[in-house]
Order: C-alpha cells, then sequence, then structure tokens
C-alpha cells in the first residue's frame, strides 16, 4: 500500500506545480495595462474572450486599454457586447462615458457617468467621472454645474493641477472670480509652471482690478 500511497501523493503534487507553472506563465492582461502596454493587454484581453465570450473581466480591461490606444470605435463595440451580457456593470457603464467624452457625445457621455455614479458612489474611477463630467459641462457653457462637477473630482485627487486649473476656469466663467483666482493659485502652488493656471489668474486679477 506505501509505495501506491506515495505515488499518488507525488502525482497530486505534480498537477499542483503544473498548475502553478501555467498560472505563472499565463499572461496578464491587467499587468500589461498598468505598465502602459495597452496593445499587448488589448491583444491578451481578445485571446481571453476567444477562449470565453462571457468573460466580463477581459472585456473591462480590453475598453480601458483600447481607449487608452484612441481607438474609440472598437472601445464603444467592445462595451457594448459586454454590456449585454452584464447591463449593471458600472466599470462598462464608465467606459461608455469616457467614450461618448472622446467622441463628444456629451449628453450620452453625461448620462453614462451619472449612472456610474448612481452605482458605484465610492467608485474606483468615481474621480474621473467627475472630472469628465465636469468638462462636458464646461462644453456646454453651463459653468455652475462644471464647478460642482469640478469641485468634487478635486475632493478626491487635490493634487491635480490641472484638474484645479479647470476648477478655477469654470468659476471665472460663472462670475465667481476671487474663487477663481484663490483656486489658480491652489494650482500653480502645486505646479508653479502650469501656463494656463498663469493665464488664468492674470486674467482674473485684471478683471478684479476693474471692478473696484
Amino acid at each position: 500500500m506505501k509505495p501506491i500511497f506515495f505515488v499518488f501523493i507525488f502525482t497530486i503534487r505534480l498537477l499542483v506545480f503544473t498548475g502553478d507553472l501555467n498560472a505563472q506563465s499565463k499572461p496578464d492582461a491587467l499587468a500589461a495595462y498598468r505598465s502602459g502596454n495597452y496593445a499587448e493587454a488589448a491583444g491578451i484581453c481578445r485571446a481571453e474572450i476567444q477562449e470565453n465570450r462571457q468573460n466580463i473581466e477581459s472585456y473591462v480591461v480590453l475598453c480601458w486599454s483600447l481607449v487608452k490606444l484612441r481607438r474609440f470605435d472598437e472601445a464603444r463595440t467592445a462595451a457594448e457586447t459586454a454590456l449585454a451580457i452584464s447591463p449593471y456593470d458600472a466599470r462598462l457603464i464608465e467606459i461608455m462615458g469616457e467614450i461618448g467624452y472622446f467622441q463628444g457625445r456629451n449628453s450620452e457621455a453625461l448620462k453614462h457617468f451619472q449612472d456610474y455614479i448612481y452605482l458605484a458612489p465610492e467608485g474606483q474611477r468615481i474621480d474621473v467621472a467627475y472630472y469628465y463630467s465636469g468638462e462636458i459641462y464646461i462644453r456646454l457653457g453651463r459653468f455652475k454645474h462644471a464647478d460642482i462637477a469640478l469641485s468634487t473630482a478635486v475632493h478626491y485627487v487635490p493634487e491635480n493641477a490641472v484638474w484645479q486649473t479647470r476648477l478655477a476656469y469654470a468659476r471665472e466663467n460663472s462670475g465667481e472670480l476671487r474663487q477663481a483666482a484663490e483656486t489658480y493659485e491652489k494650482a500653480l502652488s502645486l505646479d508653479p509652471q502650469l501656463a494656463d493656471a498663469r493665464r488664468g489668474l492674470d486674467r482674473v486679477r485684471a478683471n478684479l482690478i476693474q471692478r473696484q
């Protein structure tokens, strides 16, 4: 009995070891994406989807990668396919918002971002959803709404000088000049070389002097 027992144990360990090797050698799409290898990540995801058409995780990383590659039509097709499988996946809804933003579909993008915020109020990309919403409101000339959205975005990421500049711009255009000046100053404290913030601050200060 002992030899048979040892053969059994050896076989089990060999299978586990082989499985570990396979897991280690399998390409990791998310790791490739996080490393900035977006084309590689997209290729890995497509291969995974070929193996399993229901693999939502692969669709998500594929869409993220395609957006980074600015291949928005492909990203939209992939996201729509995935949403047909999982209609309430907040990550896919946020992705659709980004695609809409970059393609100039402002109303559609806003709707997706609003849905994402409702579904995932503490989601991983909540800051981005508010930022893009703010940018869309600026496009539409709705500067008070832009102020609210961008204020929320910088609440999550206060050290982002570009976002602070865009918030200041929204406040400037809504007539809140003192708040705008303070926000431009905040942006410049984070990045003294930020030309948009410097020009904005000079512009606002000149307008404040004219009001006196």
